[in-house]
C-alpha cells in the first residue's frame, strides 16, 4: 500500500488533471508521520533520479527540520546530493522564518532561505520560481514536498493555506505534491479541509487503543511501549471516477527506517466496508467479560425455588392454556367485585355510538 502511494506520486498527473496530492497525518498516539514522510521523500526522489517519473525535479519546503538534516538523510539512503543538485532544491523556512537574522550563510547551493513564511502568496511565488529555475519553463514538471503544514497554519489562516495548496496542485508544472500534518493539534474542520484537497490520505493509528483513553494508567504502559514500535497505516484513495478505496497495512519502526507489512489476522478487516465512526467497532477483552456477566431480563434465576427458565420467544401449548385459565378466573373474580354505572349529565348528551356525528356535513 505504501508502494501504491509512491507509485501514484511518481506517475504524477495526466494532461489537464490536478496533480496527485497526499496528506500524511499522525497524532501523539502514533507519532510516525515524520518517518513515513522521509520514506516517501526518498522513494520519490530516487524515482526522479532514475528517470522513472515525468517529474524532472523536487522542491522540498522544510519547516520542521533544517536542510542539513535532509541532505544527510538522502546521503544515508545512498543518494549523492552533490551529483544530483540539479534535481533537488530546498526552500529553507526553518532557520530564519521571520527574517530576524541579518547574516545567514547558506549551507549549500541546493538551499534557498525564505524569510516571509507569513505571506502565502510570496511562498507560492518562491516555490514556482525555484521549480522553474530547477527544470526550466514550458511543460516540464516538478514535484513538491512540504514537511509540516502545521507550521504554516501557525502563521497564516486556514483559508490562505488551503488556497496555496490548491494553487500548487492546479499549476500546470506541478507533477505531484505531498505534506505532513499532526492532526491532533487542530480542530476537525481544519483536518477536513486538508483532506478535501488531497487525492490520497494516509492515516497513522496505534495498534492497540488505550483503555479509557488514559496514558498514565499502569495497565497501559505495556500498550504504550508496544504502540511506540508499530502502528496501523490506513490509506484512502480517491479515484478519478469518484470512488474511494481504503487499504491498510502495519508500519514497524526499525533502525534503518520504517517497514510496511500486511495486517495480521487480528486486524485484517476490509476497511472499505467499515464506516468512519466515533466509537470502537470491536470489544476489548474486559468488555467481553463484562458482557458475559450481565444478567439478561428474560433469565429467571430460580427465585422462590422455581427452576431456571430461559424464555426463547415461543409459547408452548400448556403455557397458553394456563394463561387462558388464569384470565378467565380473573374475569370472574372481577365481575363479582362490582360494576361501573354511568349517568349522563343531560338529555342533550349523545350516547356512545359508532356512528359519525359529522356524517350529514357536506365537507
Amino acid at each position: 500500500m505504501a508502494k501504491s502511494i509512491c507509485t501514484a506520486l511518481r506517475e504524477g498527473a495526466l494532461e489537464g488533471e490536478l496533480a496527485p496530492a497526499l496528506t500524511i497525518k499522525d497524532s501523539i498516539a502514533s507519532p510516525f508521520g515524520l518517518q513515513v514522510f522521509d520514506h516517501v521523500l526518498s522513494q520519490l526522489f530516487s524515482s526522479i533520479l532514475a528517470g522513472k517519473s515525468p517529474s524532472q525535479g523536487l522542491i522540498l519546503v522544510s519547516f520542521s527540520r533544517s536542510p542539513s538534516f535532509y541532505l544527510e538523510l538522502l546521503k544515508n539512503k545512498g543518494i549523492s546530493v552533490a551529483s544530483s543538485d540539479k534535481r533537488i532544491q530546498i526552500l529553507d523556512c526553518y532557520n530564519d522564518p521571520l527574517g530576524w537574522k541579518d547574516q545567514l550563510v547558506e549551507i549549500s547551493s541546493t538551499v534557498t532561505v525564505f524569510r516571509e513564511v507569513k505571506h502565502m502568496d510570496k511562498l507560492f511565488n518562491s516555490i514556482i520560481e525555484l521549480g522553474r529555475g530547477l527544470v526550466g519553463g514550458g511543460k516540464i514538471r516538478f514535484s513538491i514536498a512540504i514537511d509540516l503544514v502545521d507550521e504554516m497554519l501557525r502563521r497564516a489562516s486556514v483559508s490562505s493555506v488551503a488556497r496555496l495548496l490548491s494553487n500548487l496542485r492546479s499549476h500546470e508544472q506541478i507533477s505531484s505534491i505531498f505534506w505532513l500534518l499532526h492532526s491532533d493539534l487542530h480542530k476537525a474542520r481544519v483536518t477536513a479541509v486538508l483532506e478535501y484537497l488531497s487525492s490520497m490520505v494516509a492515516s497513522l493509528e496505534p495498534s492497540h487503543q488505550l483503555a479509557n483513553g488514559q496514558r498514565g494508567d499502569l495497565e497501559n504502559f505495556a500498550l504504550i511501549e508496544h504502540n511506540s514500535k508499530k502502528g496501523k497505516f490506513h490509506v484512502r484513495f480517491k479515484k478519478r471516477n469518484g470512488r474511494v478505496r481504503v487499504m491498510s497495512e502495519e508500519v514497524h519502526m526499525e533502525q534503518a527506517g520504517v517497514n510496511f507489512t500486511p495486517l495480521s489476522s487480528e486486524g485484517a478487516i476490509n476497511q472499505g466496508l467499515v464506516p468512519k465512526v466515533q466509537f470502537n467497532l470491536q470489544l476489548s477483552e474486559k468488555e467481553r467479560i463484562d458482557k458475559a456477566n450481565v444478567v439478561l431480563p428474560f433469565e429467571h434465576q430460580g427465585d422462590n425455588g422455581k427452576p431456571l427458565q430461559i424464555y426463547d420467544g415461543r409459547r408452548s401449548l400448556v403455557d397458553s392454556k394456563q394463561e387462558r385459565a388464569v384470565a378467565v378466573e380473573k374475569e370472574e373474580s372481577d365481575s363479582q367485585r362490582g360494576e361501573i354505572i354511568y349517568y349522563r349529565d343531560s338529555d342533550d348528551e349523545m350516547p356512545d355510538s359508532d356512528e359519525d356525528p359529522d356524517d350529514d356535513l357536506d365537507i
